[in-house]
């Protein structure tokens, strides 16, 4: 019977020099962290006009008197739309990419109108395409449809952002090997069969960090309906800083989207890292 696997005195050695490498490093990242912070936030404290620039920005009594509203709009308009726009807008994109990828002459048509999509929306400022929904719409007085401004501008969201979700999954669709379809095909699966059982799902999972990081920005962008008249957080925010002449709610509104943002940047990261993993064969 053979003895037990034990590391050698090098092995132990070299292991014991990575630690003590690891420890140092992990020193100095901290002092510095310290001193640079440090020296930034003591220059601001120390500057001439840091007393009037947290009375107009960073007052908590103005604070607390808008946080009711802000947080009534906040979860009414900017996480409501969010969560209304991403289904639909991740549907735009899967629709548009795929019919980009069709070859059928019959479809030509329907890839002339996916292709001259992406280019407009993606072309036109976000701002741009919720004023024209938002004010344009309900001035042409159609019939049976809605004047909410509400819907209007997710509409508006939907159709800016779902241009540019649709070319983060086309991406996907052709980091995807051409074997893959080549291997489907021999199983008998026809061309459409083999894009949503074979393709897509492998496309979906290789482009799953850029497009949380997408509806990053849309959650962000939630803040542009404001322009319309829609009373967002934002727009709550701007509305009693005008009133008052104090804009600390307006950081107390800021504060609120970095809250439901850095966890989704966070999840980005994670996403990013695992796929990294997986690809070099590490998870």
């Amino acid at each position: 019977m053979t003895d037990a696997w034990a590391p050698s005195a090098r092995q132990l050695e070299r292991a014991s020099v990575e630690r003590r490498r690891r420890r140092q490093r992990a020193l100095v990242a901290a002092a510095v962290t310290v001193v640079v912070f440090a020296v930034a936030i003591v220059g601001t404290l120390s500057s001439p006009g840091w007393q009037r620039v947290q009375e107009t920005f960073f007052s908590w009594h103005h604070m607390r008197a808008a946080l009711p509203d802000i947080w009534r709009a906040f979860w009414k308009y900017n996480v409501t739309m969010f969560l209304v726009a991403e289904p639909l807008i991740l549907a735009v994109g899967i629709a548009v990419a795929v019919t980009r990828h069709t070859v059928s002459p019959w479809l030509t048509p329907l890839r002339i109108v996916a292709v001259a999509y992406t280019d407009l929306f993606r072309g036109l400022p976000t701002i741009l395409v919720v004023t024209l929904f938002g004010l344009g719409i309900p001035a042409l007085q159609l019939t049976g449809v809605t004047n909410s401004l509400f819907w209007l501008t997710l509409v508006a969201l939907v159709l800016c952002y779902g241009a540019y979700v649709a070319e983060v999954i086309r991406a996907g669709i052709d980091s995807v090997h051409p074997t893959q379809r080549a291997s489907a095909e021999a199983l008998a699966l026809s061309r459409g069969q083999a894009m949503w059982h074979v393709i897509l799902p492998q496309a979906l999972r290789r482009v799953v960090p850029p497009l949380v990081n997408d509806f990053v920005s849309l959650q962000k962008d939630t803040a542009l309906v404001g322009v319309v008249g829609v009373f967002e957080a934002l727009k709550v925010a701007s509305d009693y800083g005008n009133y008052h002449f104090n804009y600390s709610p307006m950081v107390l509104a800021g504060v609120f989207f970095v809250v439901i943002t850095v966890p989704i940047a966070r999840l980005t990261d994670w996403l990013s890292a695992r796929a990294r993993r997986r690809e070099w064969g590490r998870g």
